[in-house]
């Protein structure tokens, strides 16, 4: 193992690791359960991370101690076991964890720690999201406005200025990591310092709680918490998506805010017109308000996006490192975020190992080596097969069909977004994506490629379909 057992470096290495599980966890789960999580201990054979709660040790012990594992033996080039601690103290934590590394070598068990507080006591009940539920970093004045998300923004300003009157409902839609959860956050931050009600649940989270109302006999209190709040935002709707007991429950809930006058502010992975398979009186409910989408961020927003980030770790970036992340990492936020804390604890490993300090200069070199598998993943080649197979997989037809002759609406938009993507991320001539397409002519495939180019500008649609495509085509 690379790291020495000391406390410094297991605060450097889980940093290294929470950039890699940014990178992998979604945005709502990283925050719930990882944010607020540090790296206390480390010696040859175990990683002590110190967790806010029990409730948080015990999820991460069950849930997401193998991808935890992963990542942490990805960062120190070694496998090791995981602990979770509970606790204020991290100073005690430490030398809790140093004191029963020293016992175990002795070949007993780890004496109980006797702190007036126990790892193994009963984990609490989830206190009532009106207690809190919402990120305190998640706010407006730390948002980059940029043409992917300027209508968003800006309608989310509105709502917040006049709740239940502007816009209602307001749904926001966007691919993973691009910002919609962060709006959704700043509104309720800001409806709340003016003095409203606000309630914040993620729809697992309702799905979850209406259940287990139900269950227990308890849907009286399941509809007072609900349909009591000024402003209900509820986070990524699509998960009630065939839970025709659960579109019920949220059906009423929308309906009794909805008539009172109280805000409802939605956000989804995809527009409510392909929310399919939601009971039409759900999706036209949702489809009465403001719907705005939150497109991939351009070069200029995401390096606003890094400035801002790189301002927050008091560590100095060079504009020609955060211009290196800002070009090759383009998917979303998150990924510009959690690539950027991994260059962030890297350098720091680095310069540590090298002086005893972690405030060295952070030069290129150093940044490609800290982001060298992401970038290797990012920068795989995408062959012809995938991208046809992508755009068949998501337009319902056969590749035959894509390279034939028949010109239905649907088939010859598929065939045109095939010859586009052909081009751009593929990068054939002209000439060969015209054999690859059945045998067309060059002016045929340039003329394609142009009249999507066109359509790109104007149809939030077709965006959204390039962008799913895309999405795909990275995993």
């Amino acid at each position: 193992m690379t790291a020495q057992p000391t406390k410094d470096n297991a605060r450097n290495i889980w940093a290294a690791v929470l950039g890699e599980l940014q990178l992998q966890v979604p945005g709502p789960s990283f925050e719930t359960w990882l944010r607020g999580t540090t790296g206390v201990a480390i010696s040859d054979n175990e990683f002590v991370v110190n967790a806010p709660n029990a409730f948080v040790a015990e999820m991460l012990d069950q849930r997401m101690y193998s991808l935890i594992a992963q990542c942490l033996e990805k960062v120190i080039g070694d496998e090791i076991e995981v602990r979770f601690e509970v606790g204020d103290d991290k100073e005690a934590i430490a030398e809790k964890a140093t004191a029963n590394r020293a016992t175990n070598s002795n070949g007993t068990a780890p004496l109980p720690i006797a702190d007036g507080s126990s790892t193994t006591s009963q984990v609490p009940s989830r206190p009532s999201y009106r207690r809190g539920g919402l990120n305190s970093k998640y706010r407006f004045e730390n948002y980059i406005v940029g043409g992917s998300n300027n209508l968003a923004h800006a309608a989310a300003l509105a709502v917040s200025e006049n709740p239940g009157l502007a816009y209602n409902p307001f749904v926001i839609y966007s691919g993973v990591g691009l910002g919609k959860t962060h709006l959704m956050h700043a509104i309720g931050h800001r409806v709340r310092e003016s003095g409203h009600d606000v309630l914040y649940s993620t729809t697992e989270e309702f799905t979850n709680e209406y259940i287990g109302a139900i269950r227990q006999g308890t849907t009286e209190e399941f509809r007072d918490r609900y349909r009591s709040a000024d402003v209900l935002l509820l986070d990524d709707i699509q998960f009630i998506i065939g839970k025709e007991q659960t579109q019920e429950g949220f059906f009423h809930t929308f309906n009794a805010l909805h008539m009172a006058g109280k805000q409802i502010v939605i956000t989804s992975d995809r527009p409510v017109s392909e929310l399919s398979l939601l009971q039409d009186r759900v999706s036209s409910r949702l489809a009465g308000g403001l719907v705005a989408d939150i497109q991939t961020p351009d070069l200029e927003t995401r390096l606003a996006i890094l400035r801002a980030k790189a301002d927050q770790t008091g560590q100095h970036f060079p504009n020609q490192v955060l211009e290196f992340i800002a070009q090759r990492v383009q998917k979303n936020v998150r990924e510009l975020e959690g690539c950027l804390n991994r260059v962030s604890a890297y350098v720091g490993l680095a310069n540590r190992a090298v002086d005893g300090h972690g405030d060295g200069n952070i030069d290129l070199g150093l940044v490609e080596k800290a982001l060298e598998d992401s970038l290797r993943e990012s920068n795989r080649r995408v062959s012809e097969e995938d991208v046809l197979s992508a755009v068949a997989r998501y337009f319902s037809i056969d590749k035959t069909t894509l390279k034939g002759k028949k010109r239905d609406k649907s088939t010859a938009l598929a065939r045109h977004v095939s010859m586009y993507l052909l081009r751009e991320e593929v990068q054939l001539p002209l000439a060969t994506i015209g054999k690859v397409m059945g045998g067309r002519d060059h002016t045929t495939v340039m003329h394609a490629c142009q009249r999507i180019a066109t359509q790109l500008k104007a149809d939030t649609r077709l965006r959204r379909d390039l962008l799913n495509i895309r999405e795909s085509l990275a995993a």
